[in-house]
């Protein structure tokens, strides 16, 4: 047994942060009548992520994890998941500068390297947890991969890291049976689509309703051929906080993980539900992360993995990526939570609750 195994590990590399797709002013192209941005470009920007590193290292809970970078994913990795055909176009266009394949992906020099890195990152913090070097482990992955088809990238999401790293662990021979539980406020339609005809991976998305991709996410779509009852997709309404979220996860993910019984869990922790994101509506807090992570706790006897996905707001998704790795590692180390006690002294609105509730309770009667 390792000498950290009852430890979190933080897989993390500065290079990850260099990936730029500068061409667009927030959603829409520059050119025309839409000018270039002062700061920024895509809302997918580094600062995020930089942002949550920088506060684990101000906190102190830096010391307290083992971090680390990993090798870029190989090609016989993303080949597993990916077309030749794309990854070629790929790798072409970022060799000659950078460009846009699929939707709202662009990309600078050097990006398919980077992409790879950021595969890595979730491939080798998978690999350490399967292998017992780590109690659970965190990839602060960027660019985000949940929304990257096999040969069609989308969202700002040019590889899928999570499917790679899973692939390549079924591969090597490291696990038969994973879950993916993507939290991200988008649903998750890459690493459905990975996934939507096997019975070897569980894949649930918690999403807000007709969000991004307006035309997938369906509760109805629940896997076909051998995956049948694989896929599990929970549109929420907008405006769904934190109660909603921990109804969700008692009433349907945490029972769902349970009869599936994966060897490990997944998590796609995108923290763009949070109420401050620019591109949603929900309305949950960092207590919400750090909830939801110790209800997936409860049934993985900690042993799990999560892969850094969205999340747009630059001041709050540091506190709610803190809370989510205070909880996973067990620290007494807290980040102060500049809105936190403004929002939990707030009144909660009983029929709001009361419609969520309802709504959640027909879920679980049309699942299980």
């Amino acid at each position: 047994m390792s000498l950290n195994s009852n430890k979190t590990a933080f897989f993390t590399d500065e290079k990850c942060f260099w990936h730029g797709g500068g061409n667009y002013a927030q959603m829409a192209q520059v050119g025309g009548h839409v000018q270039p941005m002062v700061a920024g470009g895509l809302p997918e920007a580094p600062e995020t992520k930089r942002r949550l590193k920088n506060l684990l290292s101000v906190t102190g809970l830096a010391e307290q994890l083992v971090m680390s970078s990993a090798s870029q994913a190989t090609l016989n990795d993303l080949q597993r998941v990916h077309s030749e055909k794309y990854l070629s176009e790929f790798k072409t266009l970022s060799d000659a500068g950078g460009g846009e394949l699929g939707l709202r992906t662009p990309f600078g020099p050097g990006a398919f390297e980077i992409a790879a890195l950021s595969a890595g990152l979730v491939k080798g913090a998978v690999e350490s947890v399967l292998k017992g070097e780590y109690r659970n482990a965190y990839a602060l992955s960027r660019p985000p991969g949940h929304h990257c088809l096999p040969d069609w990238p989308n969202g700002f999401c040019l590889l899928n890291n999570i499917g790679v790293a899973v692939d390549a662990a079924i591969a090597n021979g490291l696990v038969q049976r994973v879950a993916v539980l993507d939290w991200d406020v988008h649903h998750g339609n890459g690493t459905e689509a990975i996934f939507y005809d096997r019975a070897d991976v569980l894949t649930i998305s918690i999403h807000q309703e007709r969000c991004y991709p307006l035309d997938t996410g369906d509760m109805e779509h629940t896997g076909k051929g051998d995956g049948v009852n694989a896929n599990m997709n929970i549109p929420l309404p907008p405006g769904c906080g934190d109660k909603a979220y921990q109804q969700v996860m008692d009433k349907l993910v945490l029972p769902k993980i349970k009869a599936f019984a994966p060897e490990l869990v997944v998590v796609a922790c995108g923290f763009d539900a949070c109420s401050f994101d620019p591109l949603s509506r929900m309305m949950c807090i960092s207590e919400t992360y750090r909830s939801m992570t110790r209800q997936l706790m409860s049934v993985t006897d900690g042993k799990f993995v999560a892969a850094h996905e969205g999340g747009y707001s630059e001041m709050y998704v540091p506190f709610c990526g803190h809370a989510m790795i205070e909880e996973m590692s067990g620290t007494s180390i807290r980040a102060q939570d500049p809105i936190i006690e403004r929002a939990l002294q707030q009144q909660p609105n009983a029929r709001v609750d009361a419609f969520h509730t309802s709504l959640i309770d027909e879920m679980v009667e049309y699942f299980f």
